[in-house]
């Protein structure tokens, strides 16, 4: 079995998307079309823009998307997937590369989940931090140990990869404590707030209407959605995982897991520098080797 798997923030790169513009006519089409949508010229970041440039929130977003988008359609009856998966944002990448979304559609959601993602942002200082070499139930218990602030695991990235979002002070304590249990290394990131969050609920009560009146068909294969690392194809059930999704961890770790355990035997990334998420199911697919001698 194959699987393709989109990738989300954190994968852009300087001139991302600049080379497929100008070597196909339906690439250009696409990004122009996007340019059209979002009312001002991505193409002009993605292509020419600084590392600076492309970490504005309601830069990075669509345009990671737009770019795994862009190879996807390329690829042509090429795309034959068995499932499908995304991380984060890359989630809506999967639903529109699946045919469950339409172009348009996934790129006005994402647009509207960055600037909705923005807004939470600046409510109350937060950020998150990658926690090195612990296992996951250690950090789940030392976050659910701090009752005076919010820190919560965000992104389950794979064994002995977990990032913790939170409230400023949250993170300080959690990577404290978490560096005294004996992380390898607690490192705190350059993002602007703490996503996949309890933080995130005003961006997530804005967006629930959005994609609520979305359409959704069915998938042309089933996609391992992020809050429960389970295969789906269920429209509603799509939505409501998608509304869920901002607040809730991202099982990226248990979703390989999944997928290794339903058969599949390719993993091919699409977009972004293609190496963020295959760094990670690497590592789950030599953890699953060393559990099963």
């Amino acid at each position: 079995m194959k699987s393709y798997i989109f990738p989300g923030q954190a994968s852009q790169f300087e001139g991302m998307g600049k080379d497929m513009y100008e070597g196909s006519e339906l690439a250009k089409n696409l990004f122009e079309q996007a340019n059209e949508i979002l009312g001002f010229r991505i193409t002009d970041v993605m292509f020419e823009g600084t590392m600076e440039d492309l970490k504005q929130t309601k830069v990075t977003q669509p345009a990671v998307f737009l770019h795994s988008i862009v190879k996807a359609k390329l690829a042509g009856d090429a795309f034959q997937p068995d499932a499908v998966a995304g991380h984060s944002l890359g989630e809506f990448s999967a639903l529109v590369a699946a045919h469950a979304m339409s172009f348009e559609d996934g790129l006005k959601l994402v647009y509207q989940r960055a600037l909705a993602m923005q807004k939470a942002c600046e409510l109350q200082p937060s950020t998150m931090a990658a926690i090195l070499g612990l296992e996951d139930e250690v950090i789940e218990k030392i976050c659910a140990s701090i009752t005076d602030d919010i820190v919560v695991p965000a992104n389950y990235n794979c064994p002995g990869q977990l990032v913790i979002s939170g409230t400023v002070s949250g993170i300080e304590k959690a990577v404290a404590k978490l560096t005294e249990a004996g992380a390898k290394r607690a490192i705190v990131l350059e993002v602007g707030g703490a996503f996949h969050s309890p933080l995130m609920q005003p961006a997530q009560d804005e967006l629930a209407a959005a994609i609520e009146a979305t359409l959704i068909n069915t998938p042309i294969c089933p996609i391992y959605q992020n809050v429960n690392a389970l295969p789906e194809k269920n429209p509603a059930t799509i939505k409501q995982n998608l509304i869920t999704q901002l607040t809730a961890p991202v099982r990226w770790t248990q979703t390989v897991q999944n997928m290794l355990k339903d058969g599949v035997m390719e993993f091919i990334e699409v977009g972004g520098t293609g190496k963020v998420l295959q760094g990670f199911v690497k590592k789950v697919e030599r953890s699953a080797e060393t559990s099963a001698l």
